[in-house]
């Protein structure tokens, strides 16, 4: 819901503005990303706490940390590049998004 004002004030008139909607869109939507794979790594550490004995469980809870880390770890670089890159080619400066 928070995305459908800006695909209806998107206008592109040539190729700089139609980058800078497709931006602004990611900038939107990393958020929630973020925060899912934060939901995640949580959910890992709570299985991995709570099965008491269970190995198989433990082993999964473990599982789930790391890949919510790697998950973490691969958007937020994603969304550094995204930022250096935004702000080498586009000009202007770094800028780190926030929910409105």
């Amino acid at each position: 819901m928070f995305l459908i004002p800006q695909l209806v004030y998107a206008q592109a008139t040539d190729f700089k503005g139609l980058i800078k909607i497709a931006l602004d869109l990611l900038k939107s939507v990393i958020p929630v990303i973020i925060g899912i794979g934060l939901v995640v790594f949580l959910f890992g550490i709570v299985r991995y706490i709570t099965p008491g004995q269970s190995e198989e469980k433990i082993k999964e809870g473990r599982n789930m940390m790391i890949y919510g880390l790697i998950a973490l770890f691969v958007m937020t670089a994603v969304w550094g590049l995204v930022g250096v890159l935004t702000s080498t080619f586009f000009g202007g400066a770094l800028s780190i998004p926030q929910l409105q």
